[in-house]
């Protein structure tokens, strides 16, 4: 039981970095194309 007082705030702190990271990459658009990189690999563009 006294494990858990360590390994709460743990599990809480890291859920809540990874929401930041999460909130980051959509204020900084990088969710905003899905379709052109798997298109990308489908274009031949050797010249």
């Amino acid at each position: 039981m006294d494990a858990l007082i360590y390994l709460i705030p743990i599990a809480l702190g890291l859920g809540l970095c990874g929401l930041a990271a999460f909130l980051w990459s959509l204020r900084n658009n990088q969710f905003e194309d899905l379709d052109g990189a798997a298109n990308r690999i489908l274009r031949d563009d050797e010249e």
